[in-house]
């Protein structure tokens, strides 16, 4: 019998094929990772102040050599406020979501734990916060209390807790059920050690990509409110306030608002697209 002979680089090109990520992917996270970059350094690539007036060129059209995405119809470059719009939106949607994440974890674990009445009204909060419209409590909220960036963040960070909460206590009932918790329990661990250094590393999969899904909502929903007038206000700026101000523009100089509409868009469909990866690469019952 004739051995086949062996073919170098086969097998390692077939296991290099099944590791490449797709393409989408690949483009989802070379954008995220170029508005992070944006945030982080908009105060040294940023060409003008955000309030600097150039009223010599109100409503210039892009391309102009010295407002390369144009000017608003204050003359101010589209292009600073828009970078510095990518920060603030970027800092609120992020915040909002470490706040909404960390609120509904420990409210799951506190439901998980205790069960009985703690449970009961931890599962009746929940429902009353998925059957309120979440954009009118806000506008109350703003409305009444005034605007500011840090009580937009936390107003954000009390959306979409109700399902960490959710998750939370179901993951950890299933751990508890599982065995190994109890035989921690029956080494003296405390509760807090039990749930942060044992059960949480092991839903923290799932937990991440909820994150990835809330992230996006709290982005569209903070431009939202900013289109409103609710939201960021002047002298600062996001992305849904330059929307928000450019519709009045948008036969004239459409380039004020579609700019960062396409961020927000791209920006949303970018998170969106790594949720899904992510949650097909974590879940065990898809491979």
């Amino acid at each position: 019998m004739t051995d086949t002979p062996f073919a170098p680089g086969t097998v390692t090109t077939e296991k290099s094929g099944q590791e490449r990520l797709p393409s989408l992917v690949v483009i989802a996270l070379l954008w995220i990772a170029a508005m992070i970059i944006i945030a982080f350094t908009a105060d040294f690539i940023r060409p003008y102040d955000i309030t600097a007036f150039d009223l010599k060129n109100r409503l210039a059209p892009p391309g102009n050599a010295a407002h390369l995405l144009g000017t608003d119809e204050l003359g101010r470059d589209v292009l600073s406020r828009l970078i510095e719009s990518i920060r603030i939106s970027l800092l609120i949607a992020f915040g909002s979501t470490l706040i909404s994440a960390f609120v509904g974890t420990f409210l799951g674990f506190l439901a998980a734990h205790f069960r009985g009445i703690v449970e009961q009204v931890v599962l009746m909060l929940a429902d009353f916060q998925a059957a309120l419209p979440f954009l009118i409590l806000s506008l109350a909220v703003l409305a009444f209390f005034g605007n500011s960036v840090l009580l937009l963040t936390c107003l954000m960070g009390f959306y979409g807790w109700e399902r960490y909460a959710r998750i939370t206590r179901g993951l950890a009932i299933s751990a508890n059920a599982q065995g190994y918790a109890a035989a921690v329990t029956q080494l003296g661990a405390k509760p807090s050690r039990i749930y942060l250094r044992h059960i949480l590393p092991n839903i923290a999969s799932t937990l991440i990509v909820s994150m990835t899904l809330t992230f996006p909502e709290i982005i569209l929903l903070e431009s939202s409110l900013s289109f409103l007038g609710l939201g960021v206000q002047p002298p600062m700026t996001s992305l849904g306030n330059m929307v928000g101000y450019g519709r009045e523009y948008l036969t004239t100089a459409p380039w004020i608002m579609l700019a960062p509409a396409l961020i927000i868009m791209f920006t949303t469909l970018s998170i969106s697209i790594l949720g899904d990866w992510l949650r097909d690469q974590l879940d065990p019952t898809i491979r």
